[in-house]
């Protein structure tokens, strides 16, 4: 049980730090010509209950969004808004699979002392 643990906290801080990265990513581009956002969703690994996985898509922007049929920039303010939204709670994920590998850790450690 201990060792499924780690296998799963590491999945999450790995799709935790790739979904920071999508979101440090459209930061970086929102005000360049015809960027389309990316979008992360995260998804149960299979088999079920063995971790989690990041999906990246670009995001379907409405009809107000696109000029000419192409995307245009985003609104700063907003996108700074849920920049920062999502950021804390991506951080909120990692610290919560790192107390995870902590725990899984932990209980590994008990159970080879009692084991020596």
């Amino acid at each position: 049980m201990a060792i499924s643990a780690l296998g799963i906290g590491l999945t999450g801080l790995q799709a935790n730090v790739n979904a920071l990265g999508v979101q440090a990513h459209n930061t970086a581009n929102m005000n360049t010509d015809h960027f389309v956002p990316q979008s992360a969703s995260f998804n149960e690994a299979r088999p079920a209950g063995t971790g989690v996985t990041l999906s990246i898509a670009a995001r379907d922007l409405s009809a107000a969004d696109r000029v000419g049929g192409a995307p245009s920039g985003t609104d700063p303010a907003a996108s700074f808004a849920s920049s920062l939204t999502n950021s804390l709670m991506y951080k909120a994920g990692f610290d919560l699979s790192a107390k995870l590998i902590q725990a899984a850790d932990e209980r590994l450690g008990t159970l080879i002392d009692i084991r020596a």
